[in-house]
């Protein structure tokens, strides 16, 4: 059987942890960050973990870790 391809954009996306969770960045830090509160703004330069809800579909697109 050959070997199952990693989707790209999921491996762009997100990096495993040791846990097996996989952690990303979060969106809308790129620019006009003038307009956004700095509590917001602070909460966006922070990982996000991705939910049990969408682990399996993480796992799927990524056989073999990030």
């Amino acid at each position: 059987m050959p070997k199952m391809k990693t989707k790209r954009a999921a491996a762009k996306r997100f990096r495993q942890l040791g846990s097996g969770r996989f952690k990303y960045k979060k969106t809308n830090r790129r620019h006009n960050m003038s307009n956004k509160s700095r509590k917001r703004l602070r909460t966006l330069g922070e990982t996000g973990i991705v939910k049990d809800v969408d682990q399996k579909h993480v796992e799927n697109m990524m056989p073999y870790g990030g």
